[in-house]
């Protein structure tokens, strides 16, 4: 009788246990469907989230393929497709850069985003795929008053973002990614630099006199944040010092620049 009683309380509580998971799916299709993220767990003790820490590191070194235009790799950016990926995740940006994975490591190597990624960066995806991959609470947004404040902000959205590109000091990669610092092409048209960063870009451009042809993403960056970064380009590397504010960039979202050339089509990627 013992026995069997012990295989009851077994079993109850694996049917338990069962019906929470369950639960939990059910909540995180239900919140992906509508668009939004589950809520962070009150039960967790997560160190890092994806809100808050995993994705500025998305952003700025992973973005620029694993981004909604393009057509065979997933998009980080949304968490859903992110978390349904966590474990590929944690093995190609951790196992494989230490030799442990067979997979080619991620960044792929050698490029600006690969020599930009910190170990820290990386240990914080490994530990925010193995804390259970939370989303969290974003960080507060505070919109610059100044254009002190403008280039404030602007110089962390950069850093974060864009260094890995157009590097830390502006000068971008010869043949790849084309110079900041001095730009004739930046300075010369305020309005065609907010449509960039708005629509991204395709196709070859002269810069100083020199030819680049290369993609830059569309960034899921607010008016604010696209005005700050602006600004601070422009109050930086030897540029003209224009201020760039969130009005004049919201005046033109949606408008778009004849020499925007972004395929927007996105397939199946060998993930999913």
């Amino acid at each position: 009788m013992e026995k069997y009683r012990a295989v009851i309380l077994v079993f109850s509580l694996l049917m338990l246990e069962f019906g929470l998971r369950n639960a939990f799916s059910q909540t995180f299709v239900a919140a992906s469907a509508q668009g939004s993220a589950p809520p962070p767990s009150a039960a967790t003790n997560a160190s890092f989230t994806y809100a808050r820490d995993v994705l500025p590191i998305f952003l700025g070194k992973c973005f620029s393929c694993h981004n909604d235009q393009t057509r065979f790799l997933p998009n980080w950016s949304d968490y859903k497709t992110a978390f349904d990926h966590r474990t590929e995740i944690k093995r190609r940006v951790w196992d494989s850069w230490k030799g442990h994975y067979f997979k080619e490591p991620m960044p792929a190597g050698n490029s600006p985003q690969f020599l930009a990624m910190t170990e820290t960066e990386r240990l914080t995806i490994k530990a925010w795929v193995e804390e259970g991959a939370i989303y969290g609470v974003p960080p507060a947004h505070n919109s610059a008053t100044s254009k002190a404040e403008r280039i404030e902000f602007g110089q962390r959205i950069f850093s974060t973002l864009c260094a890995a590109c157009h590097q830390p000091t502006g000068q971008g990669i010869p043949e790849r990614f084309p110079p900041l610092a001095g730009s004739d092409f930046l300075n010369s048209d305020k309005n065609r630099a907010i449509k960039t960063v708005l629509n991204g870009r395709q196709g070859e451009i002269v810069v100083n006199g020199r030819k680049f042809n290369n993609i830059m993403p569309k960034f899921p960056l607010t008016d604010d944040d696209i005005a700050n970064a602006l600004t601070y380009v422009y109050n930086s590397f030897g540029n003209s010092g224009k201020d760039v504010t969130s009005n004049e960039v919201k005046g033109l979202r949606g408008q778009k620049d004849d020499t925007v050339e972004v395929n927007v089509h996105r397939e199946p990627s060998p993930f999913e």
